[in-house]
């Protein structure tokens, strides 16, 4: 990600909203989200991977990772390669 992890989670906590619906229903907990950064650095194939939530909280996942910016691709043998990648993402409700 660039500027690293540190920015990377400052973009999730800017960018993350909780669900209405998630928050109503106090559903809380961590959605892992798999995506391939390819050669280029743009994120593709995004898909939640963990056990279902529901309540919105999936799709506010996807819907963040499809947002970000580009990655800085991954490199093998001097050339770009596509990677995969397994992001967890909390939902934590504020007591």
């Amino acid at each position: 990600f660039p500027g690293g992890e540190a920015a990377l989670i400052r973009f999730l906590s800017n960018n993350i909203r909780y669900p209405a619906m998630a928050a109503d229903a106090g559903v809380s907990g961590s959605i892992l989200v798999r995506f391939v950064v390819d050669k280029t650095g743009q994120i593709t194939n995004a898909e939640v991977i963990s056990a279902k939530k529901g309540a919105g909280l999936e799709e506010e996942a996807l819907r963040v990772v499809k947002k970000m910016p580009k990655w800085k691709p991954g490199r093998q043998n001097g050339e770009n390669v596509p990677v995969y990648f397994n992001l967890p993402i909390n939902f934590k409700l504020q007591e």
